[in-house]
């Protein structure tokens, strides 16, 4: 079984509509749905924003279902100039960038377990998958819809993901993070903490981020739009095909 994450509703809506043999289990408040996708078992649900919610999320999800891996897909704000709307990045590295309790410890590093950052596992599967996505991405996304969001081609990179309970919107916040963690790409609310949830139990993670925003002063988007019409898709064309 394949544990599938996102923090709102809107990015796994295609998904599900494809999810077959249904059962809704309620758990923690959230709405865990167990199906399969093609012909894997998979179990998907919305774990809300923030870090929190999502280590409740995932703590759940393993000791409930206990999956052979998690992945997490929603949307992210860039940091990285070169990336534009609709880029997609796969982390190689996550960071919880708020999470400082120096001088006893050096920022960025979790108290007592001795690591400031979390690696995923390597996935080739998935990074194929990824590709094809991309190799096929107007099959997926229609080009009025790509034109609304002024998306081109996509983008995919492997890089530098860091989570935080704030949602960045101005430069001088950016900023501030691209001196603290020079090989950033994007800034979320989630993925490190479903990492080290998922390291703590050694199960196998993935964290997909499609970029919705620059998270500068102009950061704020019709997020429901385009986590309906572009990031469910994303989640859908990739995934489909990882479950083949």
């Amino acid at each position: 079984m394949i544990g599938i994450i996102s923090a709102m509703q809107d990015e796994l809506a295609a998904l599900l509509t494809i999810v077959t043999d249904q059962k809704k289990l309620v758990l923690g408040q959230r709405t865990y749905y167990q199906g399969k996708l093609n012909k894997q078992e998979v179990v998907l649900v919305f774990s809300n924003w923030g870090k929190v919610a999502a280590a409740i999320t995932t703590t759940q999800l393993i000791a409930h279902f206990n999956p052979k891996e998690i992945i997490f897909t929603g949307v992210a704000g860039a940091i990285d100039p070169t990336l534009a709307i609709g880029d997609l990045v796969l982390a190689n590295s996550l960071v919880q960038h708020d999470m400082d309790a120096s001088p006893l410890f050096k920022k960025h590093e979790i108290p007592l377990i001795g690591k400031s950052s979390f690696t995923p596992p390597k996935n080739k599967l998935l990074q194929d998958c990824i590709a094809a996505f991309q190799a096929s991405y107007f099959t997926h996304i229609s080009k009025e819809e790509a034109k609304e969001f002024n998306i081109k081609l996509p983008t995919v990179v492997m890089g530098l993901i860091a989570s935080g309970d704030q949602f960045i919107s101005d430069v001088q916040t950016q900023n501030q993070l691209k001196n603290q963690l020079p090989n950033l790409s994007c800034v979320e609310m989630e993925g490190a903490a479903v990492a080290q949830v998922c390291e703590a139990y050694e199960t196998p993670y993935q964290v997909i981020r499609i970029i919705s925003d620059k998270a500068n002063d102009n950061a704020p988007i019709d997020f429901p739009k385009f986590t309906q019409k572009i990031a469910s898709k994303y989640a859908k064309g990739i995934l489909e095909k990882y479950c083949n």
